[in-house]
């Protein structure tokens, strides 16, 4: 595997813990601007707001661009957007700063899955992804509970100017390691990629990680009161059990790239069935606390193998132009962040129970499943279709002109 994925892994660990760090800090930020937390929540809204504008716009406004450049381009605006936030005067500003960070992030991705699997064989494509990918699970581990600390000792200020440092070294990374050849847009140019987006295929691949990811957003965003309400446990113990969920996703993202090299398809109806088991079992698993942290673990694992085939399978169907359809994945991956999380909230607020979400989110992986069965017999039926044979001659028969009738 080249070094220059690393330099993409620097960048995902970035805009990952500029992500998820929010969540910890929202009491921070509301005390501090003297705002509620409910406002404060719509910190996290504009991110994501900002995620799903920016993937196709930013993907498509650069489609004819070196995928070098457009690279550094992004992660300098990531570092604007977080330097901004750091010195935001009030709580609009703050907003606006987090929209603004929000708009690289599905671009960076979507570019930089196609520039890693530009760098290898063909081979090791889907592990060149989970390899970039790999930077955003660690930030789990890792990035989130130190800037979570950073923030709630030394201000969330600090927290932001930490993470535009991150994006510096990330900007590092890529001029010097990201090579100049292999990284140049498609000739199609944005006609060629928003062509990509009239593909059934390429609809059907996006609705299978809408599905597929709420289902675990459903059950992960109400995951602390499953832990302290059902389990049982304490409240100060819950950032322990996330960093669980990350080890977890960590390496069911390292088994899936490696899995779907072998196969692409198998691994994501593998992937999918799994999440639906794991979740069917929460309201188990739920029940004591060491079968607790097995579920949160097995939950990150069993939604992250999937992570790297739904981003190669769009970037295939689209194999014309990628760049574009692959940054919509990680908009559609936001939008089963907000479309998880309200479906969650729905069970709950029925009164099904503290782990119903859990439940909500099995049914929405049984839709992934059924959307990605749905997408293989499209393609069966497209192989079966026998292609014309170019320069092949038919003969036909041509009656003869009425003035040569007689001759």
């Amino acid at each position: 595997m080249p070094l220059a994925l690393l330099a993409l892994a620097v960048g995902a660990f970035g805009i990952g813990t500029t992500e998820f760090v929010m969540m910890g800090l929202l009491p921070d930020v509301a005390d501090d601007l003297h705002i509620s937390i409910p406002s404060a929540g719509h910190l996290v809204s504009a991110y994501a707001l900002g995620v799903v504008i920016g993937a196709p716009l930013l993907a498509a406004a650069t489609a004819r661009m070196s995928r070098r450049k457009v690279l550094i381009a992004l992660m300098g605006l990531f570092v604007a957007g977080n330097a901004l936030s750091a010195f935001a005067p009030d709580y609009h500003w703050l907003l606006a700063a987090r929209f603004v960070s929000g708009l690289p992030h599905g671009a960076f991705f979507g570019v930089g899955a196609v520039v890693a699997t530009n760098l290898v064989a063909p081979e090791r494509k889907a592990r060149s992804v989970s390899l970039m990918f790999l930077g955003l699970t660690v930030a789990n581990i890792a990035g989130v509970p130190v800037a979570t600390f950073i923030g709630q000792h030394f201000g969330w200020r600090a927290t932001f100017l930490g993470v535009s440092a991150i994006g510096l070294a990330a900007i590092a990374s890529l001029a010097f390691l990201i090579p100049r050849d292999h990284t140049h847009g498609p000739t199609g140019g944005l006609r060629g990629e928003l062509a990509a987006l009239r593909s059934l295929p390429v609809w059907l691949s996006l609705g299978t990680t809408v599905a597929g990811f709420g289902a675990l957003f459903s059950a992960y965003s109400y995951i602390t009161p499953m832990l302290t309400d059902s389990a049982g446990y304490a409240d100060s113990s819950v950032t322990l059990l996330l960093a669980l969920f990350g080890v977890g996703a960590t390496v069911g993202n390292l088994v899936g790239g490696r899995l779907a090299d072998r196969s692409l398809r198998g691994t994501l109806f593998g992937g999918l069935v799994s999440l639906v088991t794991v979740l069917a079992l929460f309201p188990v698993l739920m029940s004591a606390q060491w079968s607790a942290a097995v579920a949160v673990t097995l939950l990150g694992a069993a939604a992250f193998i999937t992570g790297s085939p739904l981003q190669l399978m769009v970037m295939e169907k689209a194999s014309a132009a990628p760049s574009l359809a692959s940054s919509a994945n990680q908009a559609a991956f936001n939008l089963a962040n907000a479309g998880g999380a309200w479906i969650g909230g729905i069970a709950l607020a029925a009164g099904f129970g503290t782990t119903s979400p859990a439940l909500a989110g099995a049914l929405l992986a049984v839709l992934g499943l059924a959307v990605a069965a749905t997408a293989y017999a499209v393609d069966r039926r497209r192989a079966e279709v026998p292609a014309p044979t170019p320069g092949r001659l038919v003969a036909t028969h041509v009656p003869p002109h009425p003035e040569h009738a007689n001759h």
